[in-house]
């Protein structure tokens, strides 16, 4: 059953789609099966293509350069990554009905990193090192050419993004504390702005964009938000994913400093907090883990 939509003009998409894509497109690949892949996913349809293969389609206008992107800068920067990233195989094009460019990738098995709370604190502990030494080796690698990010995008100084902030907390009415999160956001915008030298960010380092094999930090998915700019945008699973006991882990492995660790908390509340309202209705998978990442966000806060 195709998901609701949640967005205005989202483009539809179902198997038979893309069997016709692949057929008119690839047709080396027509002869194998295609089914659905669940996700919380708000700007893409994933579908398995055989065994080794998935089929992302954009939703909307605005995530059809992401592809592009990844196709460009993940190879350049995989070597220097401890973790597995995607693979982008072939890019298609609008046809068929379908509006918008689309690509193709390897699969890469494994389960995201929401089976993490299970309570295994070894595991939480072990996954926090591991994505710490992934984000600190990203943020080494050189930034020359690297794709800049537009205005108000993850990366650039939170004061951007205080009116959407503050106009999602008002939508939300009752549904969150208003007074809570507003004093938690004060406290963050009032940290001065990241001044070092921009690195590389992934910028969307939610749990359903980290995989997990035998238990085990594996793989890190969906570079489509892919920029530079402040590295606190990468804290967003300190909330996002830990609990207190795997965030003081986390944020220590990272050698996050209070500042750091302020405006990073920042990004995870505006991240949840946007989220919410746009998704309450049509993605309960998003709702479900922005909540989570808000009421961690307010405990460490209060």
């Amino acid at each position: 059953m195709p998901r609701t939509p949640m967005h205005a003009g989202q483009a539809p998409t179902d198997a038979a789609l893309v069997r016709r894509l692949v057929a008119r497109q690839f047709p080396g690949w027509a002869g194998l099966p295609v089914r659905p892949v669940a996700s919380a996913g708000t700007d893409h349809d994933l579908y398995r293509l055989g065994g080794e293969l998935v089929v992302r389609l954009p939703l909307v206008p605005a995530a059809t350069g992401q592809a592009a992107r990844e196709a460009t800068w993940l190879p350049r920067l995989a070597p220097s990554l401890p973790l597995a990233v995607p693979q982008p195989v072939a890019l298609g094009e609008p046809d068929a009905g379908y509006p918008h460019a689309w690509s193709v990738y390897r699969w890469l098995p494994g389960t995201d990193a929401r089976a993490l709370d299970g309570g295994d604190r070894a595991a939480s502990e072990l996954a926090a090192r591991d994505l710490a030494a992934f984000i600190r080796a990203l943020h080494r690698i050189d930034t020359t050419g690297a794709p800049r990010r537009g205005p108000g995008g993850r990366g650039g100084p939170l004061a951007d993004l205080d009116a959407a902030v503050r106009a999602s907390v008002e939508a939300l009415g009752d549904r969150v504390d208003p007074v809570a999160v507003r004093t938690a956001w004060a406290e963050s915008v009032a940290v001065p702005p990241w001044s070092g030298a921009d690195v590389w960010l992934h910028a969307d380092l939610l749990p359903g964009n980290l995989l997990l094999t035998d238990g085990r930090l594996s793989a890190v998915i969906d570079f489509g938000l892919l920029t530079i700019g402040d590295p606190a945008v990468d804290l967003l699973p300190a909330w996002n994913l830990f609990d207190a006991a795997g965030r003081a882990v986390f944020l220590s492995a990272l050698g996050a400093d209070e500042a750091v660790r302020l405006r990073g908390r920042g990004w995870a509340l505006a991240q949840a907090v946007i989220a919410l309202p746009y998704y309450w209705t049509t993605n309960p998978g998003m709702v479900a883990q922005a909540q989570r990442a808000l009421a961690e966000v307010l405990a460490d806060a209060g």
